[in-house]
C-alpha cells in the first residue's frame, strides 16, 4: 500500500490566497498540486487570518483561525480530529502565528490525533529562546520536517538537534513557465532587455543597489528596463504606508533612470506572473537578508530558465551553484551593474546559465514537489507510532529537557485562598461547594518545599505558598487524637475526626521534606513538631499506603536528623512490613504488595528501593525494583506508550485492567519511583520509563491529548476511553507539577557525578 492509498482526507494549515504573501501562494499552489496528485482523497484548508482582516475565500478552505486567539486554535484542532483527517501539512512561518515566536501553534497540534508534515520556512541560525523553543517543540510533535534546502537541514540538526531521519528535503515547487512567446509584445516591453524582480515590497528587499545601478548599465545598454512587480507587503504599509516604494521612485529620479524604471504596485495572478517571468531576460533579488533560507520567486526564476542574478543569502547559495546563477556581494551596485552588463554581452555565458538553470528547474515543478510531499506523508503515516512512543529520554540524557513546560503556579494560585487549596474546579474554576483536603495541601506543601530547594524565578511566592500549606496542615492535626484531619468544608467545618490513613501518611511526607530541605526556621520548627506528634500512631496502621508514604517522609526527614535511632527504628519495622507484605502476596505472574493493584501504586515500590537503599538492605531494594519492573510492565500499551490500570475498576489477580479512567496521580508516582530506581541503581532504562510516564500529560497517551493546559497552567483531571476530563482539580495539577519539577531535577543532575554516587537526589 502506497502513502497515497492510506490517503482518505489531508489537510493543509498555513495562510490562503488571496490573503497576499509568499506563504498564501506557497499553501494554495500545493493544495493544488496536492489534490492533483491524490484524486480520491478529500484535501482542505485551515487558513490563517491576520490581526483584523477577512478574506473572501474560496470554498476549500473550510475553517479560518484568527491569529491572535488561542481558543480559535483549540476550535481548529477539535475541527480537524471530528474530520478523521489522515495527516496535516503545516506551513511554518514565525510571523503568522499568535503568542510569542507564533506559540499559539502548539496548543493545536497538541491536541490532534493525526502525524503532523511541518514544512519550515524560516531556519535560524541563532534564534532567540522563544523561537528556538516553538522550533523544537515543533520538531517534537511533528513526524516529519520539510526543508527546501541542504543548508536549511543543516541548521536543523547542528541548531536544533533534529535527527536527520526525521528531515526531508523537497524544493519550493515552481509553476510551468513557457518559453517567451510574445509575451514582451504583450507586456509593451517588445525591443527590451527586461530586468525583473518580483514579490510583495520591503525595506529588506535591497531594490535601492540595482536602482544605483542602473546608470552603468544603460550606458552599457540602454535598451534595458527594470520592472519592480508586486505590491507593498501589506504589514509594511500598515507602519509605514509607500514610503519604500516612493523612496524608489525618487532615487531614480535623481538618477535620471525614471524612464527606464516600471512598478508595477499590486499582487498578481499566477497568469500575470507567468507572464512576466516569461518575458524576463534576468531576474535579481538584491535581498539583504543573510539567513533566508527559501524564496518562492528566486525558485520560480530558475525554474523558468532564467539567468539569475542575487545576493548572497543562504538559499540563494545553494540554489544557484554550479553555474546557475551568479552571485554578488552584499550592498553593491557596482557588482550588480558588472554582472547586468557582462551577461549582456557574452551571449554563450547567459546561455549556458539559463540552461543550467532550467534543467534543475525540472524537478521543482508542482507535480513533482507534490509526489514527493505525498512520500513524506507516507513516511508519517509510517513513523507515527513510533514517533508518539518515542519520549523525552534520550533529549533528557543528552543534556537538554526539549519542549517541557516551564514551572507555572497560575492554576495552583487560583485555587488556593486564605484557608488552603481547595480541591477540585470545574474547568478552570474553583469548585468551592467541594471544599479543602489535608491530601492535597500536603501535595502543595511538598512541591513548594521542592520548588525552593531547586531555586525559582518567584521565590517569594513560593514561600508565602509553602507557610499557607503549611499552615493548613498545623490546622488539621488534632493533638489530642495524634492524627490529622482530612475533609475541611468552605464553611471551615472539619467534616471527620480523623482522615484515612493514606492522608497522615502524605502529611507526614510533606512534614519530613520541610524538615529535610527547607531553610526558613519557621517552617523548620513547626514541621518537625508537627512530624514527631504526628508519628507514633503510624504503629498502629494498616494500610500499606500510608506505610509508604511515611517511609518517604522518613527518608526526607533523616536528610537532617541522620542520627535519631527511634526514627530509623520506625523504618527498620515499617519497611519490613512492607517488604514482607510483598513477599507473602507475590506469586507466578503476581509480583505485588495486595490483590489488586489500584491507586498511588508506584509509591509502594518507591518506598522499598529509597529505604532499603538507606538501610543496605540489598533485598528490600531488589524487592522494589522487581515489583517496580511488574508494574511498569502491566502499565505499557501496544504502542509502546504508557498506560496508566483505570481507576473504573483497577485490576484484580486473575482479572484484566481497567483501561480508563486513567488518572495524573498515577503517572506522577510512576515517574517519581523510576526516578529514584535510576538514583539507585544508574540504570537508565529506568530513566527512559520514568520518561515515557511523564510523556504522558504531555500527549503520549491513547488519545494523543495534553493533560496539561499551557493556557492555565493546570492538569486535566483524567483521560476517559473518548475524551479528556476537562476539569482541572487540585490533585491532577499538582501531580503533573510535581513531576515536571522531579524531571527537571533529574535533567539538572545529568551534568553531576555518575548516578551511583548520589543515590536518593532525585527522590521526592
Amino acid at each position: 500500500m502506497t502513502g497515497g492509498d492510506q490517503i482518505r482526507r489531508f489537510a493543509t494549515l498555513g495562510n490562503h490566497l488571496p490573503r497576499q504573501c509568499g506563504i498564501a501562494t506557497f499553501t494554495t499552489h500545493l493544495t493544488d498540486a496536492l489534490v492533483e496528485q491524490l484524486p480520491d482523497a478529500d484535501g482542505f484548508v485551515v487558513a490563517m487570518n491576520d490581526a483584523g482582516r477577512h478574506h473572501a475565500y474560496p470554498s476549500r478552505v473550510r475553517f479560518e483561525i484568527a491569529e491572535g486567539d488561542l481558543s480559535a486554535y483549540r476550535r481548529a484542532a477539535d475541527f480537524l480530529n471530528v474530520n478523521q483527517v489522515d495527516v496535516l501539512s503545516v506551513q511554518h512561518e514565525y510571523g503568522i502565528f499568535g503568542g510569542k515566536a507564533g506559540a499559539h501553534l502548539l496548543e493545536l497540534l497538541r491536541a490532534l490525533r493525526m502525524p503532523i508534515v511541518t514544512t519550515l520556512h524560516t531556519i535560524l541560525s541563532d534564534p532567540n529562546p522563544s523561537q528556538r523553543t516553538v522550533l523544537e517543540e515543533l520538531a517534537r510533535l511533528s513526524e516529519r520536517l520539510v526543508v527546501m534546502s541542504e543548508s536549511g537541514a543543516e541548521l536543523l540538526k547542528r541548531v536544533h538537534g533534529v535527527p536527520v531521519d526525521q528531515i526531508d528535503l523537497i524544493p519550493h515547487g515552481i509553476p510551468h513557465v513557457p518559453a517567451d512567446s510574445g509575451s514582451k509584445q504583450r507586456l509593451g516591453l517588445d525591443g527590451k532587455t527586461v530586468i525583473l524582480t518580483f514579490g510583495l515590497l520591503s525595506p529588506d528587499k535591497g531594490i535601492e543597489y540595482v536602482v544605483d545601478a542602473l546608470p552603468e548599465v544603460l550606458a552599457a545598454h540602454p535598451e534595458t528596463v527594470y520592472v519592480v512587480l508586486g505590491a507593498t507587503h501589506p504589514h509594511v504599509v500598515e507602519r509605514e504606508g509607500e514610503a519604500y516604494r516612493l523612496m524608489l521612485e525618487t532615487r531614480g529620479r535623481h538618477l535620471g533612470v525614471d524612464g527606464s524604471m516600471i512598478f508595477h504596485n499590486r499582487f498578481v495572478s499566477q497568469a500575470e506572473l507567468t507572464e512576466f517571468l516569461s518575458a524576463a531576460d534576468i531576474y535579481i533579488t538584491p535581498y539583504l537578508n543573510a539567513e533566508q533560507i527559501t524564496s518562492g520567486t528566486l525558485a520560480y526564476a530558475v525554474g523558468a530558465g532564467k539567468a539569475v542574478i542575487s545576493t548572497p543569502y543562504i538559499y540563494a547559495r545553494e540554489l544557484l551553484a554550479e553555474g546557475r546563477g551568479v552571485l554578488v556581494p552584499w550592498r553593491d551596485s557596482s557588482a550588480v551593474a558588472r554582472e547586468i552588463v557582462g551577461l549582456g554581452d557574452d551571449a554563450d555565458r547567459y546561455r549556458t546559465m539559463c540552461a543550467r538553470a532550467a534543467e534543475h528547474g525540472r524537478k521543482m515543478t508542482w507535480p513533482a514537489v507534490a509526489r514527493q510531499y505525498v512520500e513524506s506523508f507516507s513516511r508519517a503515516l509510517a513513523s507515527e507510532t513510533h514517533r508518539r512512543r518515542s519520549s523525552f529520554a534520550t533529549q533528557t540524557l543528552a543534556g537538554r529537557p526539549a519542549g517541557w513546560p516551564e514551572i507555572d503556579l497560575r492554576h495552583v494560585r487560583s485555587l488556593t485562598d486564605d484557608t488552603g487549596l481547595l480541591q477540585h474546579a470545574v474547568f478552570s474554576i474553583p469548585r468551592y461547594e467541594d471544599g479543602y483536603c489535608l491530601d492535597d495541601n500536603a501535595r502543595a506543601l511538598l512541591l513548594m518545599t521542592l520548588l525552593e530547594e531547586a531555586g525559582t524565578d518567584d521565590p517569594t511566592a513560593v514561600r508565602a505558598l509553602a507557610s499557607r500549606y503549611l499552615g493548613f496542615v498545623n490546622y488539621a492535626f488534632d493533638r489530642s487524637s495524634g492524627r490529622f484531619r482530612n475533609f475541611l468544608s468552605y464553611s471551615r467545618q472539619w467534616l471527620e475526626p480523623h482522615g484515612s490513613e493514606d492522608s497522615q501518611g502524605r502529611a507526614l511526607w510533606a512534614l519530613g521534606a520541610v524538615i529535610g530541605r527547607a531553610s526558613d526556621p519557621g517552617r523548620h520548627s513547626l514541621a518537625g513538631d508537627l512530624f514527631h506528634a504526628a508519628l507514633p500512631v503510624v504503629t498502629t496502621f494498616t494500610s500499606p499506603r500510608a506505610w509508604a508514604y511515611v517511609l518517604l517522609g522518613i527518608d526526607e526527614y533523616l536528610r537532617a536528623f541522620q542520627g535519631d535511632s527511634s526514627v530509623q527504628s520506625l523504618r527498620g519495622d515499617l519497611a519490613t512490613r512492607l517488604f514482607g507484605l510483598l513477599q507473602r502476596s507475590s506469586g507466578r505472574d503476581w509480583s505485588w504488595f495486595e490483590d489488586s493493584v489500584t491507586y498511588c501504586n508506584a509509591r509502594l515500590s518507591q518506598a522499598l528501593i529509597v529505604s532499603g537503599a538507606r538501610m543496605h538492605r540489598a533485598d528490600i531494594v531488589d524487592g522494589g525494583l522487581r515489583s517496580l519492573e511488574w508494574l511498569v510492565s502491566l502499565q505499557l500499551s501496544s504502542e509502546g506508550e504508557f498506560a496508566p490500570i483505570g481507576c473504573n475498576g483497577f485490576l484484580a489477580r486473575g482479572g484484566a485492567a481497567a483501561p480508563f479512567d486513567q488518572q495524573p496521580v498515577e503517572a506522577c508516582t510512576v515517574t517519581s519511583a523510576c526516578l529514584s530506581a535510576y538514583g539507585v541503581s544508574g540504570n537508565t532504562r529506568w530513566m527512559d520509563h520514568g520518561t515515557r510516564a511523564f510523556d504522558w500529560f504531555l500527549g503520549q497517551n491513547a488519545l494523543q491529548q495534553w493533560l496539561y493546559d499551557p493556557s492555565t497552567g493546570g492538569c486535566r483531571d483524567g483521560l476517559h476511553a473518548e475524551r479528556v476530563n476537562r476539569n482541572q482539580g487540585a490533585e491532577a495539577t499538582l501531580s503533573f507539577l510535581l513531576a515536571l519539577s522531579e524531571m527537571r531535577a533529574a535533567y539538572r543532575t545529568e551534568s553531576q557525578p555518575a548516578p551511583s554516587a548520589r543515590a536518593f537526589q532525585l527522590t521526592t
